[in-house]
């Protein structure tokens, strides 16, 4: 009986132990991963083919919308069926005001440079941009995407009025972080330009090999926006989180930021 009790201990504290890593290693919802795909800009190409492609595989995406944008006041009802498809609906503002002053912005206009704005400027400006985005899709809880990555309006970071109105705020610094290292009000984001579908993977397998989640930034998809990924890259994307969806959980930015949300309170 003694000898028996010597061989059965160890293999009970290797099963437990295996669990336990399992459990580690599924931290993100029960999956190993997190991936979550936000387009930026409101484009019609955005409608026209991101959606019905991300539909087709079963996936949901967050479409950051700036409020002034004819594909979004021209195509409401488009958005609203994408809302009930289960993509999110966020806020990237009503204008896209960007800070001028810094190197490459020559491209932002007078009335949309951020330096000209106040703080209080922007903060209505994005509250108008929530009740526009409430009118179409009809709920409260969204996240939020800093035009450009600014922060900043002088001194003031503008979102620190905001923090309220939002579940998370997705900025364009890179990492891999546990969840209650992450600052909802600044999520890393890893923006995608002219990469190829293995340039992503690899990107997304570190975050798996990290215990991490990862947030990936398109702006055209196939065309209509100079920061431009191919659409036959992306689609490859889309085949690999299909068919790694036993260990990758892809989801909206708002369904995360509650996620960490509750990881950070426990």
């Amino acid at each position: 009986m003694k000898f028996k009790n010597l061989i059965i201990l160890p293999l009970l504290l290797l099963v437990n132990n295996l669990s336990y890593a399992q459990k580690e290693s599924a931290n993100w919802n029960g999956k190993k991963c997190a991936v979550v795909l936000t387009y930026d800009d409101a484009l019609n190409i955005h409608l026209n083919k991101v959606i019905p492609a991300l539909n087709a595989y079963h996936l949901k995406g967050t479409f950051y919308l700036i409020a002034s944008r004819p594909a979004v006041i021209d195509r409401m009802e488009e958005w609203r069926a994408a809302s009930k498809k289960g993509h999110e609906l966020g806020n990237h503002t009503l204008y896209h005001p960007c800070d001028g002053s810094l190197t490459g912005r020559e491209w932002v206009d007078k009335e949309n440079d951020l330096t000209n704005y106040t703080a209080a400027r922007a903060v209505k400006e994005i509250r108008t941009t929530n009740q526009l985005l409430k009118a179409i899709d009809g709920k409260t809880e969204r996240t939020f995407a800093y035009p450009c990555g600014d922060l900043k309006i002088g001194d003031s970071i503008y979102y620190n009025s905001l923090k309220n109105d939002f579940v998370a705020a997705r900025g364009v610094q890179q990492g891999f972080l546990q969840a209650k290292e992450v600052d909802l009000s600044n999520v890393n984001s890893f923006v995608e330009v002219g990469s190829t579908a293995a340039q992503m993977i690899a990107q997304i397998e570190e975050a798996e090999k990290a215990g991490s989640f990862i947030v990936l930034l398109f702006h055209g998809v196939g065309g209509e926006h100079a920061l431009n990924v191919d659409w036959e890259e992306h689609q490859k994307l889309l085949d690999y989180l299909k068919n790694r969806e036993k260990d990758i959980w892809v989801t909206t930015m708002v369904d995360l930021g509650k996620y960490i949300q509750n990881k950070q309170s426990h």
